[in-house]
């Protein structure tokens, strides 16, 4: 396998963080550059360390950096949306400038290049027992006459390949009734409620914090027919515009949210507000680490847990409102 390697230059300070955050993503691995550590172990070390490399006393003057690996592939590429999309986060919120500029760079692929060269690895694909995810630019012979759901994801997260996207289909079709209302919170490129729709529900709210994603997910919606009446998508953050959570009204069926763990925790109440008595709430995005933590979270908010799927190292969860 090929992999890309990512550079993210910080501040000291924001190290701890930013690698939390990463491993939130499904980041694992890093290797750290840090001229303040490399200082301190000059000043610490013992009388084990009598030469130091002349390469490493390069470290004295090095601009702070978290370096991570991420593989070539569709799911790899869906893993640099969600790392552009949390550092962009991470710097509108950073007030006290703990993470210095927060920009990347990468090795072994044109920035230019990225957001198409993954097509390669993206092919229909079939999930749960109905749907088939197709991408807009590859045919497709539907032998089995399954529904096909056409995405372009653009640059958003969300092309049915990723183990999170999966999950909640598989999920999702589990649990829709025909005619039900949903609300897809962190919709990236739509899928989950674009399925919905596929699958009978009645209409769909989609809501991101990006632009790019709500209008990815309208014109994905529009891609599989699905009259626009019936499909709004808004683009803003929930947790802090009360406005806009008043907009997306409540009563819904079922809830879909494949984001992070933190953000979960932090939206349980405003599920809880939105869905109906008995309604369903899918959640993904959770590394299986932190699964316990972040169920207990949103039980604790007036949910019970029905069931849950895992795969590859991540966890959905489908739960109950009481």
């Amino acid at each position: 396998m090929n992999w890309k390697e990512i550079n993210i230059y910080t501040k000291t300070e924001g190290v701890d963080i930013l690698c939390a955050s990463l491993m939130d993503i499904g980041i694992k691995g890093f290797a750290v550059k840090d001229a303040e550590d490399f200082k301190e172990f000059l000043e610490n070390k013992d009388g084990k360390w009598d030469y130091i490399d002349e390469d490493l006393m390069g470290l004295q003057n090095c601009e702070t950096c978290v370096t991570v690996y991420i593989p070539d592939n569709v799911q790899g590429s869906e893993m640099i949306v969600s790392l552009k999309s949390c550092l962009k986060k991470l710097k509108e919120n950073d007030e006290n400038d703990i993470f210095g500029r927060l920009e990347t760079d990468m090795e072994n692929v044109c920035e230019e290049d990225w957001a198409n060269n993954w097509k390669k690895y993206f092919k229909p694909l079939k999930i749960g027992k109905k749907l088939v995810i197709k991408p807009s630019w590859e045919e497709y012979e539907n032998l089995e006459n399954r529904i096909i759901l056409e995405i372009d994801p653009a640059s958003s997260f969300g092309t049915g390949q990723h183990d999170t996207t999966k999950l909640c289909l598989e999920l999702l079709e589990k649990s829709l009734i025909e005619n039900d209302r949903i609300l897809d919170m962190g919709c990236g490129s739509g899928i989950l409620s674009i399925g919905a729709m596929l699958l009978g529900a009645q209409s769909a709210v989609a809501v991101d914090i990006e632009q790019n994603a709500v209008e990815t997910a309208a014109e994905n919606a529009e891609k599989n027919n699905i009259p626009f009446m019936k499909y709004t998508a808004y683009c803003g953050d929930v947790i802090k515009d009360k406005k806009l959570s008043d907009k997306l009204g409540e009563g819904y069926d079922i809830i879909t949210a494949n984001i992070v763990a933190d953000v979960l925790i932090a939206m349980k109440d405003i599920f809880r507000s939105k869905i109906k008595n008995g309604g369903t709430l899918i959640i993904s995005g959770i590394i299986t680490e932190r699964k316990d933590e972040v169920v207990d979270a949103v039980v604790s908010a007036g949910f019970e847990q029905l069931d849950s799927a895992e795969g590859e190292g991540w966890a959905a969860v489908r739960l109950k409102a009481i």
